[in-house]
């Protein structure tokens, strides 16, 4: 069976009336395509980006830097 790679797509909408949103996608006109819908919960997602941020700068360490080039 064939598996073709999925890259996901992520819109950041808010709802309008009757709970209607409203995209423009990049796809063919008649293509199926499947749409997940979740709630946004910035909160949570702050958090994650503060702690891959600040593990960084731990690859930025010029002496260590040196001694692998010089391996």
């Amino acid at each position: 069976m064939l598996q073709v790679p999925i890259t996901p797509l992520q819109y950041e909408v808010e709802v309008g009336e009757q709970g209607q949103i409203n995209l423009q996608v990049p796809f063919s006109t008649g293509q199926k395509i499947t749409i997940l819908v979740m709630q946004s919960q910035p909160e949570a997602t702050q958090d994650l980006v503060a702690a891959s941020s600040s593990s960084l700068a731990f690859w930025d360490n010029a002496i260590d830097d040196a001694e692998w080039n010089n391996a």
